[in-house]
């Protein structure tokens, strides 16, 4: 996420969770803004469709509304209403972004972004944050999971400020630099 973007989807997040916290509704809305996460990061036509600024804010509203409508909780799906209204629906991935990271902070729960070459078994992530857990000192650990085949085998974990690469794609990269460096 762009700094721009993280600056402007900064108030909207703050907002929710005040929101969410005032009505008593945190956890539901932080499940809600998981779904809307998963939907973005799954459906490219989806972000593109609320990005285009063509689109009317109608066209917008009643995608969302037949998309996330069933899923997600009614004050959630009024937030989305009023991004839309506002001409902000661009950011929503930066909003919903940084509204998980700050519910979880509120919760004290650390987000790690795992991209793996392939789709991870639940024995796997448990394993994987179960390590996380021992390597932070951290009380919970909640993965953010994305695949990428690019990196051929293994996987990178971001987690706070902390970078580990144990993919191939990784590996390679070094060998290269190092043989680079050699020359």
């Amino acid at each position: 996420m762009s700094i721009v973007v993280s600056k402007v989807a900064e108030p909207y997040a703050e907002a929710l969770l005040n929101l969410a916290k005032a009505n008593d509704t945190l956890k539901e809305t932080t499940n809600d803004m998981n779904i809307v996460s998963q939907f973005l990061a799954n459906s490219s036509d989806l972000k593109k469709f609320l990005a285009n600024p063509v689109i009317t804010r109608e066209a917008k509203k009643n995608i969302v509304k037949d998309v996330l409508g069933e899923q997600i909780a009614t004050n959630t799906l009024k937030f989305l209403m009023l991004l839309i209204d506002r001409n902000r629906i661009a950011l929503l991935d930066g909003v919903a972004q940084r509204y998980l990271e700050l519910s979880y902070k509120q919760e004290s729960i650390e987000v790690a972004k795992v991209i793996s070459s392939i789709q991870l078994s639940a024995q796997q992530q448990q394993n994987l944050a179960e390590k996380l857990k021992t390597i932070t000192g951290a009380k919970q650990i909640k993965l953010a999971l994305k695949v990428d085949p690019n990196l051929i085998g293994g996987f990178t974990v971001e987690i706070g400020s902390q970078y580990i690469d144990t993919s191939i794609r990784g590996q390679l990269r070094k060998i290269s630099n190092l043989l680079g460096a050699a020359n």
